[in-house]
């Protein structure tokens, strides 16, 4: 039986407690800020900007974070790695031996790999007076097989012409065709590529072009060995119907080639015919064998035709009326002339449309799946049944689903001087509402927020790490302590760092985690009662208990084959975690049914996405219906080959505020990716069923509760959708949309671009972080009239 995550309340049962403040705004004197805080005893520490600084109470001496003219700076990025159309910053690189981001291009990943070796030169060797200027790659390019390994040497040439060896460079290629590790190729899709590689050149941008290699890279599939045909569906085929086969061609290791270049025939024309795709159709009864070529390899199946002998074919189920985006479950019963019910029978379906009078609309107004039925547009919808020489049709009436609320906006935290991140909204143990938010290009700054009144936000403290960034903050469900990630660190341990909660508006530090792999950068974790899933440098992620968060022990891990992770989820003992190119992986880590613990974690099962951006996931089940949905979301920050591909190249990078010096810097965010729906009810055998895809915009964090999704769109916004009921087809285009907020904010870090990052319902109210703009709270409106 699934049951909610442990200690997980929802919006319902957390009703919200009367305020006990008037709204101050949290750009207010701070002195104001101050005195009203003190109203419930919390003591901030206010410096010129209404900032906190970090520490245990308003006694701290520790350093805050101080008012600045432009936005935190205090590291050097590398330098920019152009190729083409792609420009990628990443972090500094000198001394890693292994360092790995993703960037996303059109329907590509990226793979940027830093490689530096023990051999490699001083830095001055390549940076000073005697600079590496050109590189040169042996072998010049690559030619190989799917599965392959190659190893590709880099060389570096001076000014002067003397030669380095072994260069830091950094390796950049399609992440879904090759795997690039310390300089060993592995081929995994066939294609023409290229690998680029780069020179890291230490301590800052390079003062002219950039110096890399291009690498040209052919991989081809292996000798196909076996083609295997098999019906798609246990249907029988009669005279008149049709039937789809479909294809299994391997190579001699009994790897499946994917999408093959099929070539049909039907060798018995005078009972069967068959098109390009497998579709077979049978003209007279008999035994017909129908042939597939696979790069000139053959395979067969023989069919037996048997007679058509229904008389009466009649559509079931449905329901005369109902709204945009309900999934109506038609059958079919096929009799003969006794009133024989027949099995087995092959029944196609299709639909017609009529438009409301004065309406011009498109004839692909709905979906149907083979009995199934869902309409994106109101009007009558006549549903279709075709066995052979047989027809029925039924007519539906569609209304819309009516399910529009007026979004308002109670508060705003605003941050302009970071890029706010991942958050987490709690009732702290003194009963007073909390949030905790991460940023980037913070100096390592995580914030604590009071969000009793979600009209004034205001901080009540800042922590502090050794860190660039902390990307992601999570609190525990009974609220006792949080997680804090790490990125950047100074001396290149990162980890997880353990804050205790005891006292919510002031946390403290109660311990750092950098072993068992948790030195490379943590951009996530998640936190239950007792356990914290820590990702390790993207690879894995780590298993600690945290019964005593001051002591924090090892006790497991989960490494997927081949793959990187970016998020992982955590529900009644099942770990999702989002896989990029290998899509949801859902392992056993103490739901006992496939005999998994935290310290012994079983692989139950996973599902590859269509897109290779998996990011983001969130398990759920519908209030509903009670089905089991998991809904996964792609991150892909790039909208390169589409009509719309954002503001161009070369004007610098959304992820830095404008720069009237340079005239760079500044832009909005332009991206693309969507919702992908899971039935995941049979966890070994999941179906994706619907999605949520908005033109234009690309996905980010994703929160599921009371049957609305509450979706950070980036430069969408913050989108809630109607997900009750059955799921199919795209729900963007059905009305489910409830409401939508684009966070313009002209005092933003960069102003009036919304990039929604995260969003979290708690006790009525829905806060919301824009990396733009800070934290934000809103609730829905109630309608005044019931919904038709």
């Amino acid at each position: 039986m699934w049951m909610k995550a442990e200690g997980t309340k929802t919006s319902k049962e957390r009703a919200p407690p009367a305020s006990r403040f008037r709204r101050v705004n949290s750009e207010a004197d701070p002195e104001v800020l101050a005195s009203e805080s003190r109203q419930s005893g919390i003591e901030p520490t206010p410096v010129g900007d209404g900032r906190c600084v970090a520490g245990e109470s308003a006694a701290t001496s520790e350093p805050g974070l101080q008012p600045r003219e432009r936005p935190v700076r205090s590291w050097r990025p590398n330098p920019d790695v152009t190729l083409g159309f792609v420009r990628t910053t990443g972090l500094e690189g000198a001394n890693m031996s292994r360092s790995a981001q993703l960037f996303r291009f059109g329907s590509f990943a990226l793979i940027v790999v830093t490689v530096t070796t023990a051999t490699t030169h001083p830095l001055h060797a390549q940076t000073g007076d005697d600079p590496v200027v050109k590189l040169v790659a042996e072998p010049a390019e690559l030619t190989m097989r799917v599965g392959d390994e190659a190893e590709v040497k880099i060389t570096g040439v001076t000014r002067s012409g003397a030669q380095v060896d072994s260069p830091s460079v950094r390796f950049v290629g399609p992440r879904s065709a090759v795997r690039v590790r310390q300089g060993v190729v592995t081929a995994l899709v066939a294609g023409d590529y290229a690998l680029i590689a780069t020179l890291v050149q230490g301590g800052g941008p390079p003062a002219g072009e950039t110096v890399m290699v291009r690498v040209p890279v052919r991989i081809e599939w292996p000798a196909v060995a076996r083609v295997v045909v098999t019906p798609l569906t246990n249907h029988r085929l009669l005279v008149g119907t049709t039937i789809r086969l479909g294809v299994r061609a391997e190579h001699a290791d009994g790897s499946e080639r994917p999408d093959p270049q099929v070539e049909w025939r039907s060798e018995t024309s005078g009972i069967t015919t068959v098109d390009r795709f497998g579709r077979v159709t049978a003209t007279a009864p008999g035994t017909a064998t129908i042939t597939a070529t696979v790069d000139g390899v053959e395979g067969a199946a023989t069919l037996t035709a048997d007679p058509f002998t229904a008389t009466r074919l009649t559509i079931t189920g449905g329901v005369p009326r109902a709204r945009t985006g309900d999934v109506i479950d038609f059958g079919a019963e096929v009799r003969d002339d006794g009133g024989q019910l027949l099995d087995r029978v092959p029944v196609e379906w299709s639909h017609a449309y009529e438009a409301p009078p004065g309406t011009i609309a498109p004839a692909a107004t709905a979906r149907m799946r083979g009995g199934r039925f869902v309409a994106d547009l109101p009007g009558l919808h006549t549903v279709v049944a075709h066995a052979g020489p047989l027809a029925a049709r039924t007519t539906v009436e569609v209304v819309p689903r009516d399910v529009v609320q007026q979004l308002e906006i109670h508060g705003h935290g605003r941050e302009q001087r970071v890029r706010t991140t991942d958050f987490w909204v709690f009732e702290g143990l003194d009963g007073r509402d909390y949030a905790v938010t991460g940023a980037k290009r913070s100096d390592g700054y995580g914030f604590v927020w009071d969000v009793t009144d979600p009209a004034n936000i205001f901080k009540t403290d800042s922590i502090q790490v050794d860190a660039r960034s902390v990307n992601d903050m999570k609190v525990s469900p009974d609220g006792r302590y949080a997680t804090m990630t790490r990125e950047g660190a100074s001396d290149r341990r990162n980890g997880v760092v353990v804050l205790d909660l005891a006292g919510p508006a002031h946390p403290v530090i109660a311990a750092e985690v950098t072993d068992h792999g948790l030195t490379g950068g943590v951009h996530n974790a998640f936190p239950t009662n007792d356990h914290v899933f820590a990702l390790a440098g993207g690879d894995k992620y780590v298993i600690l208990d945290v019964s005593d968060i001051y002591n924090p022990r090892y006790v497991g891990e989960y490494n997927h084959p081949d793959s990187r992770l970016h998020d992982v989820w955590v529900m009644d003992g099942l770990a999702y975690s989002a896989e990029w190119e290998n899509g949801l992986v859902v392992v056993d880590v103490g739901h006992g049914g496939w005999g998994g613990s935290p310290g012994n974690p079983v692989f139950v099962s996973s599902y590859p996405l269509p897109t290779g951006g998996t990011h983001a996931v969130f398990p759920y089940i519908s209030e509903s219906t009670g089905k089991h949905y998991v809904f996964v979301g792609d991150e892909i920050m790039s909208r390169r080959g589409l009509a719309w591909e954002g503001p161009g190249q070369g004007r610098g990078s959304y992820q830095l505020p404008y720069d009237p010096e340079t005239g760079m810097h500044g832009i909005p965010l332009a991206t693309q990716g969507y919702i992908q729906i899971i039935d995941f009810s049979d966890p070994e055998a999941p179906e994706m069923v619907a999605r949520y895809e908005v033109p234009e915009y690309g996905t980010h964090n994703i929160w599921v509760e009371d049957d609305i999704l509450y979706q950070a769109y980036y430069e969408g916004g913050v989108r809630m959708v109607d997900v009750s009921g059955e799921l199919m087809g795209n729900l963007y285009t059905q009305g489910r949309e409830i409401a939508v907020f684009k966070a313009f904010d002209p005092a933003g870090y960069v102003p009036n671009s919304p990039m929604a990052w995260s969003v979290m319902p708690f006790k009525g109210r829905i806060y919301f972080s824009d990396t733009n703009s800070g934290l934000w709270s809103a609730r829905l409106v109630p309608r005044t009239r019931p919904i038709s």
